[in-house]
């Protein structure tokens, strides 16, 4: 008798048949509504159902409350086709201050490989998850010019061992890092994960093997732009 399983991952577009047209999703809250893309890019149909989350990568459709009402919500995508998500804000009050953000999350189930009834299978389904930035009207400043105002200090690291760095963004955006490096006495210190700082407020980025670097330290980063491009920048780390 075969037996079937099905799995959900975390996975990157780069293993889904069904890839979303952004690295990220902007929300101007004055519009109505906002278009996402998807594309099948495989040679078979797949079952997707989309959602958004608040932050919490392990809920489930319908456990979190989100201002947003997406559809569809579950579709058939046939091979080589595309959909159109619908994104729309049901108007619950949110910050007009600042920017919120809340996550896009699409699962590709493919079918199986090998429907025989004799046959074992994994059937694995992939999850792709993006940044969703709800950008009220008339806040100050560009978002592209957010990277260029942030401080970097020195600061410890989790596990007190050695050094990380502190970043604070005093500006309305939220900033993301593709990467982030200290170079300091001939050597270079690497941030290995990324990582994003909110409006008005500060993150801890750790730096591999970081230790002893001393304040007017060089500080190079990679920044992510709305269009998920690259903004490169160099700040001076303070102490």
């Amino acid at each position: 008798m075969g037996i079937g399983f099905a799995c959900a991952l975390l996975a990157g577009s780069a293993h889904a048949s069904v890839t979303i047209g952004g690295t990220r999703v902007v929300y101007p809250l004055e519009q109505r509504e906002v278009t996402v893309k998807l594309d099948n890019d495989s040679h078979t149909p797949s079952l997707v159902q989309v959602w958004m989350d608040d932050g919490n990568a392990n809920a489930k459709p319908g456990e979190v409350k989100v201002p947003f009402v997406i559809t569809p919500p579950i579709f058939r995508m046939d091979a080589s086709k595309s959909q159109t998500l619908r994104v729309m804000y049901s108007g619950e009050a949110l910050p007009q201050d600042r920017e919120s953000i809340y996550w896009l999350n699409v699962l590709d189930i493919p079918p199986k490989a090998n429907a025989a009834a004799d046959v074992s299978s994994l059937q694995m389904a992939y999850r792709t998850r993006i940044k969703v930035f709800v950008r009220p009207a008339k806040l100050p400043g560009k978002p592209e010019d957010a990277p260029a105002q942030l401080t970097w200090k020195v600061a410890a690291s989790k596990d007190g061992k050695g050094q990380a760095v502190s970043v604070s963004n005093p500006t309305p955006y939220y900033v993301s890092f593709s990467e982030v490096d200290v170079q300091s006495g001939g050597h270079t210190f690497k941030n290995e994960e990324g990582g994003m700082v909110a409006p008005r407020a500060s993150v801890v980025l750790p730096v591999t093997k970081m230790n002893g670097v001393p304040a007017g330290a060089k500080v190079h980063y990679i920044a992510i732009s709305d269009y998920g491009g690259a903004i490169d920048g160099d700040a001076t780390l303070g102490q």
